[in-house]
């Protein structure tokens, strides 16, 4: 009883300061497994090589590989060369560049994942807008939001993708098959929503050709070669990622490989790529599983689970339902990825006491979708928002947390509405 009670107060402690950003969250989260270690609750095997209470390393090597990957990518001009692309295209409109900068955002967040995705895209929206003359606050929310609905399609999409998908053994196809049909009509949504959300920005007309001179999009890339031998890897590593229940190779086997052969067929030296690595971002996935493990070791995380099974029994939907919103709003005041790692075992008690598991779970996907879309509601929510508004501030355009969040609130409400009737209607309406 002690020993759990120990547990459970640095547990809060830890995420009650990753929560309030009072220190680093990395400094916070490995502040707490050096409270486990010091009570005893965490070793070297509990924390490296116990499945159940240790780090994930599938994931950890997931996202690693993917890094290097965008590293390497990063270097051929192919984002500017996007931005670029879409200012031209949208022939000085600024609702059409907003659309066009949308897509492109939701197409390259479910492949590289949504924080690699703003790193990337950000600072070339926020070099565009400057060239057009145009605010830039209304194009990089919208790059947020776009982002985070986006990166829900895919395994890799969104880092609590990865953590559930990694506990509930969810491949890349049961991604596609599962959340690709409702993201689609969330960003089509979305879209339509921008038009009013930002319509005070979306007026007027530029001269493109005139502001932006004899610059062509092409410009931007600045070695056409590795960008083709990069892309072709890319398309290889996102194949494989969609047979690797045929292949019988894990992802993370398949983004290392990846990476290797970015790295190789692109002859880039290791400083150049490793620097892209974001590595206080793996430090604190491998601190939060162990803090996590610690409460399963004690038995926590197993009576939450028995406890919420017996409260919503053979209930489902509503289950689902509580599921869907209770991410939603919890992961508005608290960044998803901690939520994510702390709630993925109790859904994994609930899954093992309903009447459907694995990707025939409508609670694994409610948990999903809520935890992905629940990330847009407040600036502190995901990863994406705390790294754009960042960049925004440090390019002089601050966008402060009630600006984001009053747009932020409206998107997530309307799109947490629209997954909550896909989930009825998909797997108990329907079915």
């Amino acid at each position: 009883m002690i020993l759990t009670s120990a547990a459970l107060s640095v547990f809060i402690v830890s995420y009650a300061l990753i929560a309030t950003e009072r220190i680093h969250r990395v400094a916070a989260a490995l502040g707490g497994v050096a409270a486990m270690v010091v009570i005893g609750l965490v070793d070297a095997k509990s924390a490296f090589f116990d499945h159940h209470t240790g780090i994930d390393w599938n994931v950890i090597f997931l996202l690693f590989g993917m890094m290097i990957i965008v590293g390497v990518l990063k270097q051929t001009g192919l984002f500017e060369f996007l931005a670029l692309w879409a200012a031209l295209k949208s022939g000085g409109d600024p609702y059409r560049l907003l659309v066009l900068l949308v897509l492109i955002s939701a197409t390259v967040a479910p492949i590289l994942d949504n924080v690699t995705c703003v790193l990337l895209v950000a600072p070339v929206t926020l070099s565009v807008c400057r060239q057009l003359g145009l605010p830039s606050a209304p194009y990089l929310i919208s790059l947020i939001l776009a982002s985070n609905i986006g990166g829900t399609a895919t395994l890799i999409g969104d880092p609590p993708n990865i953590i559930i998908g990694s506990r509930a053994n969810l491949s890349f196809t049961d991604f596609l098959v599962h959340s690709l049909p409702l993201t689609v009509i969330l960003l089509a949504l979305f879209v339509v929503m921008a038009r009013w959300l930002f319509r005070k920005d979306l007026t007027g007309s530029i001269d493109v050709g005139n502001t932006l001179g004899d610059l062509r999009p092409v410009d931007a890339i600045t070695n056409m070669r590795m960008l083709v031998r990069c892309l072709i890897v890319l398309g290889l590593v996102m194949v494989a990622f969609s047979l690797h229940t045929v292949l019988h190779i894990d992802p993370s086997m398949v983004a290392m490989m990846g990476a290797g052969a970015t790295v190789l067929v692109s002859r880039t030296e290791p400083e150049e790529f490793l620097e892209e690595v974001e590595w206080g971002t793996l430090a604190f996935f491998m601190a939060l599983f162990v803090l996590v493990g610690a409460l399963v070791q004690v038995g926590v995380i197993g009576k939450i689970g028995e406890v919420a099974a017996e409260a919503l029994g053979d209930r489902e939907f509503l289950a689902s339902t509580v599921l869907l919103f209770g991410s939603g709003l919890v992961g508005a005041f608290v960044d998803n990825i901690p939520y994510t790692t702390a709630t993925v075992p109790v859904v994994e008690e609930m899954v093992a006491a309903s009447s459907s598991s694995g990707a025939d779970s409508p609670l694994w996907w409610s948990f999903v979708f809520g935890a992905d879309l629940g990330g847009n509601a407040t600036a502190v929510a995901a990863g994406a928002n705390v790294v754009v508004l960042g960049i925004a501030a440090k390019a002089g355009e601050p966008i402060s947390f009630w600006q984001f969040t009053k747009y932020g609130v409206v998107v997530t409400i309307a799109t947490l509405l629209v997954a909550w009737g896909y989930v009825y209607l998909r797997y108990f309406g329907l079915s």
